[in-house]
């Protein structure tokens, strides 16, 4: 299947170390001629750890793009040439101080389709525990990163109650929920 746009010309218009915006001229199948914005993210690892005693690690902070406090799974931007297991364990332990025992590959996803390219690889961790103090970048100390528990029971709760909503964190957790199912 070919795609429905040509793509006639394209620039970055956008070009910071967190942030690539390309800006795209196309032409729709009509013939009509379009600018289209596209956000060029990296890929990023995000991890659902669940300790021994059956806790999910969770972090909530302040999300300038949001405008507000969120409660997410620990996660971040994969480095170049790193791979997703590897990034899905550098965040977990530079955001909570945790590490995760047994990690499991939940599968990735598309962040949003329309306007990003970045994917999102998502992790089960089970045995998590707190071996170390957080590690921040200058935004997540400022953002006041705090971690928290909540019981795995309790998971289907803040989805349904909206406590969690960032896409990514809801996709894994999702995932997770599926996975544990068949682990057990």
């Amino acid at each position: 299947m070919t795609a429905p746009f040509r793509t006639i010309a394209s620039e970055l218009a956008l070009d910071r170390p967190w942030y690539r915006v390309r800006k795209d001229v196309l032409e729709l199948p009509d013939g009509e001629v379009i600018d289209y914005y596209v956000s060029e993210r990296p890929d990023a690892a995000i991890t659902m750890p669940v300790t021994p005693k059956g806790e999910v690690v969770l972090v909530r902070q302040y999300k300038h793009g949001a405008g507000r406090f969120t409660l997410e799974l620990p996660g971040g931007v994969i480095d170049a040439g790193e791979d997703p297991t590897d990034a899905a364990r550098r965040e977990l332990r530079e955001e909570t101080g945790y590490t995760g025992g047994e990690l499991h590959d939940l599968g990735a996803v598309l962040e949003d389709t329309t306007k990003n390219t970045n994917t999102i690889f998502c992790f089960l961790a089970l045995g998590a525990t707190r071996t170390d103090v957080p590690v921040l970048d200058a935004t997540e100390a400022a953002g006041g990163v705090t971690v928290q528990l909540h019981a795995l029971a309790d998971v289907p709760r803040l989805l349904e109650e909206a406590e969690v909503q960032a896409l990514s964190s809801v996709a894994t957790l999702l995932k997770g929920l599926q996975a544990l199912r068949h682990l057990r």
